[in-house]
């Protein structure tokens, strides 16, 4: 099955303007044979091949544009813990892996945490996240979410915040509470994405950019083609989650895009960071329609949000979002707004991860519904398990049933936006 792509560079965001290294890795051209070609060179196909590299295997990775092009170099930064759908996953099996699952949800932030510390990798990480309610139910769960971390002796720091707290560190009276965990944090997401990529280099990995996958060739060795060469390889790995077109006949109507945006202010004051975080946390509030922000290393202001599920771009990100962070501070009313951006997560409608394989030796992982950097690195590893022979938590998604709208990827994100309208007048009641 053929896609069409056309080759990019990285959209205008503060991420692009800070990066540590500009890629140039080459293009795809001539015959390549590895043990693994991984496609897409986001943290989910980034992440997979230094997992597979670590183990010994010889690895390609090919990129239809740049290390890091896509969400996994555009997103919010927030290092959050947890894969969405798990308690769906937990249901259908049984309470005889709720263990298990606790653990695997933590996993991404444990291999994060020590790759940066093994390869050295200067990402901005640090840790501190608060999760905020907006309404007695949302502090109960809050409340709940403390009980179940005591219930499994969490072995690192947090906090259960009423009010009073809550607005003194975050300056702000927009919220009831929050739960602060001292394991979850933030980054800068395309500079660990681009860190993990060099890793994989240094380990051998081959690493192609600027050549979008045309057609896969199945068979016992399948081929991966481009315009100009292609990889050979006894498994292949499709990790492009909301970009890529590849296998429609399996994979069409499984994941939607959705848009989502974020701007970057100008570096604040020291006064100003005192007031509205002086602990240097990211939040995300507990709305079904997310807001989300956190200060950059140089201290601007990071406000994301106005997730767009009908696949129609704002005519402005910035006029979007910023009545959104005046709600939430005023103060910053005076503030320049120095970038805008945007870019598509990959949605799925039960809000699963889509995992599994297509005759055997082409595995797919995608479709994280906007918790995709701890996620994608957790899969990264549970793929590289699979194509290892350990199969037991990949099928664990890949068994799960997924729903595909029929028709059009169009039809599908109108239907989608219209169920998200319905969780916008929740989060309003």
């Amino acid at each position: 099955m053929k896609a069409i792509h056309q080759k990019q560079e990285h959209t205008k965001s503060y991420y692009a303007a800070t990066t540590n290294e500009v890629t140039d890795y080459p293009v795809l051209e001539g015959a390549v044979s590895v043990d693994i070609c991984v496609v897409g060179a986001g943290f989910t196909g980034v992440a997979t091949a230094l997992t597979l590299a670590e183990r010994g295997f010889s690895v390609a990775l090919v990129e239809a544009n740049r290390v890091g092009w896509g969400a996994s170099g555009r997103n919010g930064g927030q290092l959050i813990n947890g894969i969405s759908g798990l308690s769906k996953v937990q249901n259908k099996y049984g309470n005889g892996i709720a263990d298990m699952l606790w653990d695997l949800r933590w996993r991404g932030n444990d291999i994060i945490h020590d790759r940066v510390a093994k390869y050295g990798i200067d990402c901005d990480l640090k840790n501190g996240f608060i999760e905020t309610a907006l309404k007695p139910r949302q502090m109960a769960d809050l409340e709940e979410y403390a009980a179940e971390m005591e219930r499994h002796n969490h072995p690192y720091p947090y906090e259960l915040w009423g009010r009073e707290k809550t607005r003194k560190m975050l300056g702000t009276d927009a919220y009831i509470g929050g739960f602060v965990s001292y394991r979850d944090g933030h980054l800068h997401p395309l500079n660990l994405c681009i860190g993990e990529a060099r890793a994989a280099f240094e380990l051998g990995v081959q690493i192609f950019e600027q050549s979008p996958v045309t057609g896969i060739e199945h068979g016992p060795r399948p081929r991966v083609r481009t315009a100009g060469g292609q990889v050979e390889a006894d498994s292949v790995v499709l990790a492009g989650n909301a970009y890529h077109l590849l296998e429609s006949r399996h994979l069409s109507n499984l994941t939607f895009p959705a848009g989502s945006y974020v701007i970057a202010t100008e570096p604040l004051s020291d006064e100003l960071v005192a007031e509205i975080n002086p602990l240097d946390l990211a939040v995300c509030d507990l709305n079904e329609i997310v807001d989300y922000y956190r200060l950059s290393a140089d201290k601007r202001m990071l406000y994301g949000g106005r997730c767009n599920y009908s696949g129609r771009e704002p005519a402005s990100i910035k006029t979007a979002i910023v009545p959104r962070m005046l709600e939430i501070y005023p103060q910053l009313k005076d503030v320049r707004i120095d970038y805008q951006w945007g870019g598509m997560i990959g949605i799925v409608l039960n809000r699963i991860p889509a995992l599994g394989r297509i005759n055997g030796n082409v595995y797919y992982c995608q479709g994280y519904s906007g918790h995709g950097v701890n996620a994608t690195h957790i899969m990264g590893e549970l793929t590289a398990d699979a194509i290892g022979g350990t199969m037991e938590k990949f099928d664990l998604f890949a068994d799960m049933k997924h729903f595909r709208i029929p028709g059009s990827q169009w039809v599908g994100n109108q239907i989608i936006a219209l169920g998200m309208l319905y969780f916008r007048l929740k989060d309003r009641l």
